[in-house]
């Protein structure tokens, strides 16, 4: 095994991308070009954010969509992104999520950078109301909202009348839009990816879906896993550390085993996204499958990521922590990137899943 420049655990250059483009040769040559010297584009970006928004623009372009019969290459991408740098990947990949979900309601691309908003909080409602002439408003706060005083447009879930969620596209720098200061952001992992609340007094928007339709889309699993394939590269960053310890200095037999549940950890999370980008390409993972399919990865990706900080926390000891500061901060940046599973409430709801399967086809295994 090696690991390849594009930054998964492959047992050849082209074998991540072999099955799900087979007989597609125009599409295996562009993904090569796309993840053609992705590694140093993201260490140029390092530091800034300006820089990474300016590079996802230019991936939006390039990057194919999911669901197009090259779902690896966006993941790939994802991943390749992560290993090198979780806060560019962090900005990344809900612009690439956006112009995922624009695509899949039928609405053209605007220019400018995209992000997502679509997390709940207590005492705040951000409502939708139509207007006589067919237009709608949002009015209300909206939290947790990443590099919302950054970005240009997003997406943003709203409450309409009558009850239901809806998407909506709104222009972030419109009249009536207030991204509250982020100084409260506090957080040593991914300090520059902040977040904060958003106010929205009648601010005009355009409605992306139907009511109940941002949740129930196959797409919305599948970005999902965009965010899985996140957590696998930010763990497969801090794998590469604790090999090259071990290259460095003979490995005793703990050491040896923490290399052993890092590998295993990695080849399972791998072999997963291999596997569930063919079965979407093959339009194998719609509906209920496809969010069955999108908690169990999200589930392995989470679990191969603290496998893996676990096992170099073990092995390295106190010293990388203290004086390599991109070690320090890919695992500050991990910790904080994998809170977005809710653990314990996620298996629960993964377990419900599976029984509900069972009941309705009599084994889920």
């Amino acid at each position: 095994m090696a690991f390849n420049a594009a930054g998964f655990l492959t047992l050849g250059a082209r074998d991540f991308l072999s099955d799900p483009l087979h007989g597609q040769d125009d599409k295996v040559r562009h993904a090569t070009q796309v993840l053609q010297d992705l590694t140093g584009k993201a260490e140029d970006t390092r530091g800034s954010i300006p820089r990474a928004l300016a590079l996802s623009i230019e991936l939006g372009r390039e990057t194919p969509l999911p669901g197009r019969g090259t779902t690896a290459v966006t993941w790939q991408l994802l991943a390749t992104l992560a290993a090198t740098d979780l806060t560019l990947a962090r900005v990344v990949e809900p612009h690439l999520d956006a112009l995922a979900i624009l695509d899949q309601a039928g609405i053209g691309v605007q220019n400018g950078t995209w992000g997502v908003f679509a997390a709940e909080g207590p005492d705040v409602v951000l409502e939708a109301s139509p207007l006589p002439d067919g237009t709608w408003t949002l009015t209300g706060t909206k939290p947790w909202c990443s590099l919302a005083d950054h970005l240009d447009r997003a997406i943003v879930t709203a409450h309409v009348v009558g009850g239901g969620r809806q998407a909506f596209a709104v222009d972030l720098r419109a009249s009536g839009v207030t991204a509250e200061t982020p100084d409260a952001w506090v957080s040593r992992g991914l300090p520059l990816v902040t977040s904060c609340a958003v106010r929205f007094e009648a601010v005009r928007a355009t409605p992306v879906g139907g009511v109940g339709w941002y949740l129930h889309r196959d797409g919305f699993g599948w970005g999902g896993i965009g965010v899985a394939a996140c957590w696998f590269g930010g763990a497969l960053g801090l794998a590469r550390t604790l090999l090259a310890a071990a290259q460095i200095r003979t490995p005793d037999q703990v050491a040896l085993m923490h290399l052993g549940r890092v590998d295993s950890a990695l080849y399972e999370t791998r072999t997963l996204l291999t596997d569930a980008a063919a079965a979407i390409d093959a339009g194998l993972a719609a509906g209920q499958e496809g969010a069955l399919l999108a908690a169990r990865i999200r589930a392995t990706a989470f679990r191969c990521a603290e496998v893996v900080l676990e096992a170099t926390a073990h092995g390295l000891g106190p010293a990388p922590l203290a004086f390599d500061e991109q070690h320090a901060a890919r695992v500050a940046d991990l910790y904080l990137y994998l809170r977005q599973h809710h653990a314990e409430r996620d298996d629960a709801a993964l377990g419900r899943q599976v029984l509900e399967l069972s009941q309705r086809e009599g084994t889920a295994w």
